[in-house]
């Protein structure tokens, strides 16, 4: 797929037409103070993995409506004092898979945490194991239009709250250092790492590549690419409710959180990317508050975005910062 979206000096100006609801903060107020009435029962169980530079824990929290909620807490073997902290979220259809398969930050001499994805895990890589209790008005398959008839329905409420609620448990383990705190993800992790840089107001740094969740009003009109395709094909059923899914979906927009975000950020895109279009992505970056912020381009890449380039860039990055 050659160059799709609008030219590279274009994106630098592009702004949203997504319209912020005027109790977008209440919203999401009332929604964490209501998750926050159940006790985060953070539970961090020691696993034998083979491993000898790490220390690896099977973690647990009560998540959005108290929900148990997994994930895997990684430490370096030798740590004896508290350590930065990175909070991973993972991209759409996977889950928190496999311990050994997270490796990368605690390599760094940092504690890494990465949540499973309520009701995902079954797309992708080593599965995972939290289910979404929640039932739905009528949707198509996939998570895009689960209680989209509704802000208070959504999945990604759900999803986000999650997202918020693994942070703070993931700070109450003894050997982290909360006050220094990075989330990060790609694609829908990106997306959840946005919405958490908005609602969690001393994160210290965040890392969205090439987010998902950004720009709705755009991305379901240029893009026949899933996931965001599945909500044209449930428009393309329940005629006549565009404006209502809309509405819904803009509690949920990154670009809404971005103006919320508070801390340095590094973002990366992919010109040729169909899944997240980078207008969608440049939406939100251009969106975020903070002014110590950074984009990495590539240009003939798609949703596989810099990869380990990124990798390295989101390294060099942190290290100052964290």
């Amino acid at each position: 797929m050659a160059l799709f979206d609008l030219p590279r000096e274009q994106l630098h100006r592009y702004r949203s037409a997504s319209a912020e609801p005027d109790d977008f903060d209440a919203f999401w107020s009332a929604t964490l103070t209501e998750a926050r009435q159940h006790d985060l029962d953070a539970r961090f169980e020691p696993v034998d993995t083979c491993l000898v530079t790490v220390r690896v824990y099977d973690a647990t929290f009560a998540g959005f409506g108290g929900h148990p909620v997994k994930g895997w807490l990684t430490l370096p073997a030798a740590a004896a004092e508290p350590v930065p902290l990175v909070v991973e979220f993972v991209g759409y259809g996977g889950g928190r898979g496999l311990s050994h398969e997270h490796l990368l930050w605690a390599s760094t001499g940092r504690a890494h945490f990465v949540m499973d994805t309520r009701g995902q895990g079954s797309g992708w890589g080593g599965g995972g194991g939290t289910p979404d209790p929640v039932g739905a008005a009528p949707a198509y398959p996939g998570f895009m239009t689960r209680g989209i008839d509704a802000p208070e329905n959504y999945y990604y409420r759900r999803v986000f709250t999650d997202a918020v609620r693994a942070v703070e448990a993931a700070r109450t383990h003894p050997l982290i250092d909360a006050s220094r705190t990075a989330v990060i993800g790609e694609s829908q992790g990106g997306g959840i790492s946005l919405a958490v840089g908005g609602l969690v107001p001393d994160v210290l740094a965040v890392a969205p590549d090439v987010p998902f969740l950004c720009d709705f009003p755009r991305a379901v009109t240029l893009t026949d690419s899933a996931p965001y395709r599945e909500i044209g094909l449930f428009l393309r059923t329940h005629r006549g409710r565009t404006e209502e899914a809309l509405r819904t979906l803009s509690y949920f927009d990154g670009v809404h959180f971005a103006a919320r975000g508070r801390a340095p950020a590094l973002f990366s895109t992919a010109l040729e990317d169909q899944t997240c279009p980078p207008s969608t992505v440049f939406a939100a970056f251009n969106a975020w508050a903070h002014e110590e912020k950074s984009i990495e381009v590539y240009d003939f890449n798609g949703h596989e975005g810099g990869g380990p380039y990124q990798a390295a860039a989101k390294l060099r990055w942190l290290r100052p910062l964290m």
